[in-house]
């Protein structure tokens, strides 16, 4: 069974060096061995880690000779924004509820003698 995009891009991004990949980028493309230097893995991890973020949509590299910058996605993090804010409103919402129900409560208590 295929992963939605939303899954994929929050498994992409479960991983911290992954996640760290893309603070990176989104400061600046880099190359992969630009990407690379900070981690103490092989080339070719960074690629599989790479691919994993390639393949949820999160970075792109364009075809062409190496070296190739990688770009970051900013749809799937659009993807991911818009979630997130959904299931925000609807706390924030339950949350004014609340202090709806208490302020009247409270309300209720001081026009008690």
């Amino acid at each position: 069974m295929p992963l939605d995009t939303l899954s994929k891009v929050f498994s992409a991004l479960a991983d911290p060096t992954r996640r760290d990949m893309v603070a990176r980028l989104s400061v600046a493309d880099a190359t992969v061995n630009q990407l690379a230097e900070p981690y103490r893995m092989s080339l070719q991890a960074v690629y599989k880690h790479l691919r994993v973020l390639e393949d949820a949509g999160v970075v792109r590299r364009p075809p062409g000779p190496q070296p190739r910058p990688v770009h970051l996605e900013t749809a799937a993090l659009d993807l991911l924004d818009e979630w997130i804010e959904r299931y925000r409103r609807r706390a924030e919402e339950r949350y004014q509820r609340l202090d709806t129900v208490l302020a009247a409560m409270t309300e209720d208590e001081e026009d008690q003698p």
